[in-house]
């Protein structure tokens, strides 16, 4: 079988891993400019495809035939080529509605905001009628297409209680973009985030921030991975998988990144958990190091702590992109507010504490060259270590079963 995802752009996309996984046929990426839809769609050349921005309306003049949650949605994300008869699907519907089970969101009765007004925010439309809602409300920023603008949707619905985006805004490679004010919507019970890749976006972070529950959308893109499978082979998958595959995946793509004191192991028990792994690691003092040509001590000493401190965010901003690495960061890393949240793009943050009487003192550490200054800055630093933390590690034993531990918690995670 030949299937795939059809899309513009796709260097964010996790589908091919997701249907690797499943191993039951070739899945290929589309990337298909909008001037060359209808060749492609006219060929007819696969056997089943997904398809996401921006054509899930735009394929529906091609079809033959579609499932009634696809006609009832007016969107389409699965395609299947039926003896050279295509029928449309819409597997996005129960995703999305796994997803808010998941999350253990009641949205019966309750005002539902959609940011966006293009496919998947139809999609998001026909679940929150389906599971119940008082009403759905879609927004976008010309406030075409239905929708309201977000301008309007605040002052008329700011005490909403369930928020869904999506838009594409915040998505990688532009993942500083945060598509609604939160300040605006002070009743929000829920959010969720249709965006995946970063694993952490900006506005679930915002939101966790304000003890929100929020989640991204790669629960939904499994479950409707699987179902789509299931449109393109015909066989039913085993119950459980998508629970499965959505685990494995974020343990891959989450980066673990290593918190904690100078002298704290991070750069001996990131390198054991990247061999292990066989994850690339990343050190942050070393990077900043390479790009400096200098010692950390010297740039300390020729240009202060600030300049350093301006290198490591520099350095941390770059990396927070990658995911599945190992990273040690230098020992004042999440002391800024936007490293910390860089960090949590893509990365599970791990405080590895260490006692300071256990902490060895060394020249090339201009903040911890004696054991005064070591237990002071762990008094100083332990609460932003423990906030800004995910998971933490006492380091007792040996770096060989530090790493055990923390492999451990992940798993459980």
């Amino acid at each position: 079988m030949r299937c795939g995802l059809l899309g513009e752009k796709l260097g964010h996309s996790f589908s091919r891993e997701i249907h690797g996984k499943l191993g039951l046929y070739d899945y290929d990426l589309f990337e298909v400019p909008p001037e060359g839809l209808d060749a492609f769609m006219t060929a007819r050349d696969f056997d089943g495809i997904n398809v996401t921005v921006p054509y899930k309306q735009a394929v529906i003049p091609y079809l033959d035939g579609m499932s009634p949650r696809a006609e009832a949605s007016g969107a389409v994300n699965t395609v299947v080529n039926e003896n050279g008869r295509l029928w449309g699907d819409n597997t996005d519907i129960p995703g999305l509605g796994a997803l808010i089970r998941r999350m253990g969101l009641d949205i019966s009765g309750k005002t539902v905001l959609i940011g966006g007004s293009g496919g998947t925010s139809l999609t998001a439309s026909a679940v929150a009628e389906s599971m119940g809602a008082k009403r759905s409300v879609r927004m976008s920023r010309s406030g075409r297409g239905g929708a309201m603008t977000y301008e309007e949707a605040y002052c008329t619905y700011g005490d909403a209680e369930i928020l869904i985006n999506a838009t594409p805004a915040g998505m990688y490679p532009d993942t500083e973009g945060c598509p609604v004010d939160l300040s605006r919507l002070s009743n929000l019970e829920g959010v969720i985030d249709c965006v995946y890749n970063p694993l952490t976006t900006r506005l679930v972070l915002e939101a966790r921030e304000r003890g929100i529950k929020a989640e991204n959308g790669l629960f939904m893109l499994t479950v409707q991975a699987v179902l789509a499978a299931e449109d393109f082979t015909g066989e039913r998958m085993d119950e459980g998988t998508a629970e499965r595959i959505y685990r494995e995946l974020c343990f891959e793509k989450r980066s673990i990144v290593l918190t904690g004191m100078p002298g704290s192991g991070k750069t001996t028990i990131g390198t054991i958990l990247s061999r292990r792994l066989g994850r690339s690691f990343i050190d942050t003092d070393e990077e900043i190091i390479r790009r400096a040509g200098m010692p950390v001590a010297e740039i300390f000493g020729r240009y202060g702590e600030e300049h350093f401190r301006d290198l490591e965010t520099e350095v941390i901003r770059e990396i927070s992109g990658r995911q599945g690495a190992v990273t040690a960061t230098g020992g004042g890393a999440v002391l800024r507010r936007e490293n910390q949240d860089a960090l949590k793009k893509n990365g599970i943050v791990v405080f590895l504490d260490r006692m300071p009487d256990a902490i060895l003192p060394t020249e090339d550490r201009p903040l911890a060259d004696d054991p005064s200054k070591v237990r002071r800055l762990y008094e100083e630093r332990l609460p932003v270590y423990r906030a800004a933390s995910d998971v933490i590690a006492d380091v007792a034993g040996t770096p060989e079963r530090t790493a055990d531990a923390i492999l451990e918690k992940l798993r459980e995670l």
